[in-house]
């Protein structure tokens, strides 16, 4: 067994990429889309006021929530399952084969006749605030939204054998969704897999009510989210710095029953710092890892593979 350096943070060991052995088992439950990426060298968003032609690198490929993470577990985790619902169209081989490429188990519930989901992903030129503000187009009537309960059960047996059940918040947004995400913790609650849960989209307090979000959180043994995102989804100002997100700790003992692991990041731009906390008890913080010169598309699936693989390892 792999031996836990008590004094260092996930991003030191096992790192931003992949463990030295790859342990454990991990059920991702998800979204999968086609996606087109681009970065605009050349644009920022606020000085488009009329038509433009920009020529810049970009690429198509498959993406979504459970993708993304996948592809990053893959160097932390012996197994790693895909249950998402996509499309049935000339899309949908190209979505299998990309599966099998980065070596993750294909879960897939196909809806006959639906096309598959499509985002845009435009990144403006970075500026010296920051990255550049990220602007994300996503189908709205895609079929990740009409995963059921039944397809859900169907696939009961893998979430039962995981050693971790990995889910976000874009299935909230659907009440179908949102039923098969409950049916999921519910399954790997009484198996003993461990619910971890990525609080996304950062602004779903605007597309939710907390009624709607808060028992999936009971639910969840680890949640992780940007302490803004939280602290907006509670009715209080988001915090600012590591003390405001520590006075927020309080908040979260009692608007959630149990004792989940909240993994809180924050910083300049929500990454740059994590605050681990379980009920009452401060564990950890530390830097993620994440500077001005990381690529931050597809950090956040990095630092959370390291994490979930750290916490079982010390477990």
């Amino acid at each position: 067994m792999d031996t836990v350096p008590s004094a260092l943070s996930p991003a030191q060991w096992p790192g931003l990429d992949g463990a030295p052995r790859r342990r454990f088992s991990l059920f991702v439950m998800g979204d999968v889309r086609i996606e087109v990426r681009a970065t605009l060298p050349d644009v920022r968003f606020s000085d488009v006021t009329a038509d433009r032609l920009a020529y810049a690198p970009a690429r198509a490929m498959v993406a979504g929530t459970a993708v993304n993470l996948a592809r990053c577990a893959t160097g932390y985790f012996r197994r790693v399952s895909v249950l998402a619902k996509i499309g049935d169209d000339d899309f949908t081989p190209v979505i299998r084969r990309e599966l099998r490429r980065i070596g993750v188990r294909d879960r897939l519930r196909v809806e006959p006749g639906a096309s598959n989901g499509v985002t845009v992903m435009l990144r403006e030129r970075p500026g010296g605030e920051g990255p550049g503000v990220r602007l994300l187009v996503a189908e709205e009537d895609a079929p990740g939204r009409r995963l059921t309960e039944s397809e859900v059960h169907a696939a009961a047996a893998g979430i039962r054998r995981a050693d971790v059940l990995f889910a976000d918040g874009y299935a909230l947004l659907s009440p179908v969704s949102r039923a098969a995400l409950h049916a999921a913790a519910r399954v790997a609650r009484d198996a003993g897999t461990t619910v971890a849960f990525d609080l996304v989209p950062h602004d779903i307090d605007a597309r939710l009510p907390a009624i709607d979000v808060l028992p999936l959180l009971s639910l969840a043994e680890i949640v992780v989210s940007e302490a803004p995102t939280l602290a907006r989804l509670l009715g209080h100002a988001p915090p600012a710095g590591s003390g405001e997100v520590r006075d927020l700790l309080p908040a979260l003992d009692r608007a959630v029953p149990g004792r989940p692991l909240w993994l809180l990041r924050f910083g300049a731009t929500s990454l740059e710092y994590v605050l681990a906390y379980q009920r009452e008890r401060l564990l950890a913080e530390y830097p993620s890892g994440y500077r001005e010169d990381v690529e931050r598309t597809g950090f956040g699936d990095r630092l959370v593979s390291g994490e979930l693989y750290w916490w079982l390892s010390r477990r």
